[in-house]
């Protein structure tokens, strides 16, 4: 086992995927309210926020408006005021297994971790290079703050929600 891989197993930190019920509702209508539209991607690479891996060429996937925090904030009580944001996310067009394993995903490029208070608000964000022991570095500095409820990590050049980490 792997440094990174014994801090994960340590701390339960780890990668959390959209929660199937919620997965449903984006396949049905999205969070901006459109109707899914899926298509069938020719290229594959699509970073596939259901089950935290790319998508193969020829997977029939859609394109929906994702609001993670204010999913989130509807099950703890929260109120993210202004930081509520939705944005765009791949996910399989059909339900599928989910992720496959506990680690984190999309770890091989530059990502921003993005930390959360239990009220919602932004308290702060990091950029970490690739690897995961970057990640997991990076993720126990999060967490060793007690104000901090929840991570984000986006991808940097456009700034998408990939997945949430949340306090063990």
């Amino acid at each position: 086992m792997t440094t990174a891989e014994e801090t994960r197993e340590k701390t339960g930190l780890g990668a959390r995927a959209i929660d199937p019920a919620v997965l449903a509702d984006l396949r049905e209508r999205d969070d901006a309210g459109r109707p899914a539209e899926p298509f069938t991607d020719e290229e594959g690479g699509a970073p596939l926020r259901c089950c935290l891996r790319k998508s193969e060429p020829g997977e029939q996937i859609a394109l929906v408006s994702y609001a993670p925090l204010r999913r989130w904030a509807a099950g703890t009580g929260a109120a993210p005021g202004a930081y509520d944001e939705q944005g765009p996310v791949f996910v399989h067009a059909r339900e599928c297994a989910g992720p496959q394993g506990a680690g984190l995903a999309f770890t091989g490029a530059h990502r921003v971790v993005r930390r959360y208070s239990a009220g919602g608000h932004i308290l702060g964000g990091r950029l970490v290079e690739a690897g995961a022991a970057h990640f997991d570095a990076a993720l126990a500095e999060a967490f060793d703050d007690p104000a901090v409820a929840l991570v984000h990590v986006r991808a940097v050049e456009y700034g998408c929600f990939l997945y949430e980490v949340r306090r063990p």
